[in-house]
């Protein structure tokens, strides 16, 4: 199978991607020539943008296309570059992949500075930064020298939902080759689904119908029962807020599911980098420099606390916006229902609680609900306590 199958329902991206591919197979470097001209612009673009809503497989189209530039068939699937850029272990390809709430000055620059050395094995020296639009400015400034002017065998190839200036820096932007996803339909995703997956046609279809476009999260949805319970959590709100009571009840539960979901994935993990680190800082050992060790030991034992704390706060306030997003779907349907528009529902297995909410709403009162999701997603994003936030929200939405 090749790298290019993993990339659902983007056939014009597939097709771009790969013209560039054979264009960087046929590149021939400076060190290369015997008259010593270079060889930079050779139809090789060196920064590269991949912009998309979530779920449309920023990450995996990037993947995909270093594995295609360091393939020499660009992108069997079968060849050892193919396997292990598309696992995450090729020597020439790095990922710089956000596990707390943004990416720092410090992980940029020493990924910058591998990344400008001559390959090791392959073609190019290649760097994946998913999640661009959580770089902070240092680390953005410190990205855009290299971006800038990248080593002539060294490719950036940048991930982030837009190409806003709130997403991206508008000079990182213009020096980048822009590579636009879309939202992959829902026949794609299904068939992804039952092909690679497995998973029955039945759930596959369901699943692809309300996952929003995200294969993510129609892969969770078909296969954890735990998933279809938050969701049904979640889209239970609208209803419960007839009652303050019960509204408010609501309100807790998302957060404390949030909590669960956040606590559940960093147990085992953060567990197995403090038994990996103290195996590492030679624990239990005895002799000379030991105290020193036990020091050293003392200060990563910090700096990896303070790691997973980040990381746990941004588990958490990932799962608390699938749930507003959740939300924000289901009011979208009953505005678009209101208004008589014929446009796909996100969640088509409501259909007939939908249908009512829009009877007894006005489109401006599902509107207003729309933009107090909105809001409460952004003051999650300024760090406001996810209880205050959520309860506000309600609030709103009670109020219509």
């Amino acid at each position: 199978m090749s790298v290019w199958d993993q990339v659902v329902g983007q056939p014009a991206a597939v097709a771009e991607l790969r013209a560039a591919a054979e264009r960087g197979a046929r590149v021939r470097f400076s060190d290369e020539l015997d008259d010593g001209t270079s060889g930079r612009g050779a139809g090789m673009t060196h920064s590269w943008l991949f912009t998309g809503p979530p779920g449309s497989g920023r990450s995996v189209a990037a993947r995909a296309f270093a594995a295609a530039l360091e393939c020499p068939d660009q992108g069997c699937g079968e060849c050892t570059a193919c396997r292990t850029v598309m696992a995450g272990t090729h020597a020439d390809v790095r990922e710089i992949v956000p596990e707390g709430l943004s990416i720092s000055v410090k992980e940029v620059r020493t990924t910058i500075d591998v990344a400008a050395r001559r390959p090791t094995t392959a073609r190019w020296q290649i760097v994946i930064v998913e999640d661009a639009d959580r770089l902070t400015e240092q680390a953005s400034n410190a990205l855009l020298k290299s971006v800038e002017e990248p080593a002539e065998r060294t490719v950036f190839l940048l991930c982030c939902p837009s190409e806003h200036p709130d997403d991206i820096s508008v000079t990182i932007r213009s020096r980048c080759r822009a590579v636009r996803l879309r939202t992959p339909a829902p026949e794609a995703i299904a068939a992804v689904l039952v092909e690679r997956d497995g998973i029955p046609e039945a759930e596959a279809t369901w699943a692809a119908s309300v996952c929003g476009g995200h294969i993510g999260r129609a892969r969770r949805l078909a296969r954890v029962p735990e998933a279809r319970e938050e969701r049904d959590a979640v889209l239970a709100l609208p209803r419960a807020l007839r009652s303050p009571a019960d509204a408010f009840a609501a309100s807790d539960a998302m957060v404390g599911a949030a909590e669960a979901e956040a606590a559940a994935l960093a147990a085992s993990r953060d567990e197995a980098e403090r038994e990996e680190l103290a195996t590492s800082m030679g624990a239990g050992g005895t002799g000379k420099g030991t105290a020193q060790a036990q020091r050293s030991a003392r200060a990563a034992e910090k700096d990896l606390e303070k790691k997973q704390r980040s990381r746990l706060t941004r588990t958490k306030r990932d799962a608390l916006d699938r749930a507003l997003v959740e939300l924000a779907g289901y009011y979208r349907d009953v505005l678009v229902r209101g208004v008589g528009a014929s446009v796909t529902s996100t969640h088509p297995d409501r259909a007939t609680e939908i249908g009512n909410a829009a009877r007894d709403n006005t489109p401006e009162s599902s509107l207003r609900r729309l933009e107090a999701i909105l809001a409460c997603r952004e003051a999650l994003a300024a760090n406001v306590k996810p209880e205050i936030a959520i309860d506000a929200l309600v609030t709103s939405l009670r109020a219509g």
